[in-house]
């Protein structure tokens, strides 16, 4: 995909062809001339809808025939400034400089969910920040994050969740630096729950690496080894040698910020009260 960006300049009518969704409080407008496509917009991301927003990136979403799609693997990479985000069933490209872009994709969700996975973290690697194959809830004004690889117990830790508790995903956790701390935010990219998080956010209290196991039991984590094991579940597709780095820093630094430990269970409720 050749050639420099050229978008025109928004015109006065562009508010109602103009989605906003805000997530992890960096609210990306999505525009589009297909209605049903607003709709679509507008179901799959509810609760992060902001219409009072100053978007902070602007793309233009052009809907193509669907027969475009294929199995062809994600790629990003970067030539100039420009940012090429591809997949079978889309193209898109970002200016990070102007903070606008252009998706072409076939009318439905899962096109527009990676433009966003990917460009939520293009903008978190630059800010110390990630996206976490994770899932996160909010719990007596802290938040926790649970990792882990397929199976470890992600959905099911989510599902054991006490009333008392709000979910924010359980599948992708939004993690972004406030001060010398960490932040968690909801995200609207459900797992097997199909259930989106909640549109809050609090400090981070602790990681846990999930394991299933015949007891319920918390170990500390080594921070080397933590950081090893934080690198396996951030979720980053781009080619780039530099941000690349910013991730790994991001991870050490996160690491020394925030406690990491171990937590085995069992699926039962009961696990929660260790959860604190």
């Amino acid at each position: 995909m050749a050639g420099s960006l050229a978008l025109p300049d928004l015109p006065m009518t562009a508010s109602l062809r103009t989605v906003t969704v805000a997530i992890g409080d960096i609210p990306i407008s999505l525009e589009t001339a297909d209605p049903q496509f607003r709709e679509l917009l507008v179901q799959r991301y509810a609760g992060f809808i902001d219409v009072n927003a100053a978007p902070s990136y602007h793309f233009n979403v052009e809907i193509t025939d669907p027969a475009t799609v294929s199995d062809e693997d994600v790629r990003v990479y970067r030539q100039g400034r420009l940012w090429h985000i591809e997949r079978g069933d889309f193209r898109a490209e970002l200016d990070p400089r102007a903070r606008r872009g252009w998706v072409r994709q076939a009318r439905n969700p899962y096109s527009i969910d990676t433009v966003l996975r990917i460009a939520h973290s293009l903008v978190l690697a630059e800010q110390g920040g990630f996206l976490l194959h994770s899932a996160s809830a909010l719990r007596h004004g802290q938040a926790f994050l649970f990792a882990g690889i397929s199976g470890a117990g992600k959905t099911t830790i989510s599902r054991l969740a006490p009333n008392d508790a709000a979910v924010l995903t359980d599948e992708i956790s939004y993690v972004r630096r406030d001060g010398s701390a960490y932040r968690a935010y909801g995200t609207p990219f459900a797992g097997e729950l199909a259930r989106v998080g909640e549109n809050i956010s609090a400090p981070l209290k602790t990681l846990f690496f999930l394991q299933q196991g015949p007891v319920h039991r918390i170990d500390p984590v080594d921070p080397r080894d933590a950081a090893r094991a934080l690198l396996r579940h951030i979720l980053f597709f781009a080619h780039d040698v530099d941000l690349v780095q910013r991730v790994f820093d991001a991870a050490v630094d996160f690491v020394a910020h925030v406690p990491v430990a171990r937590l085995t269970f069992t699926p039962d409720p009961d696990v929660w009260e260790l959860i604190r």
